[in-house]
């Protein structure tokens, strides 16, 4: 069993992704970019209803853990998930884990 499992430090930064999956801003940022491909800090803060400094904080921490990339065009900086950026991640966690885990009304009312 032992040569199956992960190391400390494999775990260490497992847990360092998941911790950025923690923020609510950083996860609707994620979100939105699945949805659409490329935004600036300033569609993204209108999107998420979010000043442009919390939309701004919220790329660069998941710019630092390369999960967002960036291109300049003139003055304007556009953002987009990174290259490779795990489709199980965008599916599961992004998408299914919100379906999974919204509670039933017990009445049964939608």
């Amino acid at each position: 069993m032992r040569d199956r499992l992960r190391t400390s430090a494999d775990a260490s930064r497992l847990m360092s992704i998941l911790s950025l999956l923690a923020d609510a801003n950083r996860v609707r940022v994620l979100y939105a970019l699945d949805v659409v491909e490329e935004l600036c800090v300033g569609d993204l803060a209108l999107a998420l209803e979010v000043n442009e400094d919390a939309a701004g904080y919220a790329l660069r921490v998941l710019r630092t853990a390369g999960l967002v990339t960036n291109r300049k065009d003139g003055r304007i900086v556009y953002y987009r998930l990174a290259e490779g950026f795990p489709a199980p991640l965008r599916e599961h966690c992004l998408r299914r884990l919100i379906e999974l885990s919204e509670v039933p009304d017990p009445d049964g009312n939608d």
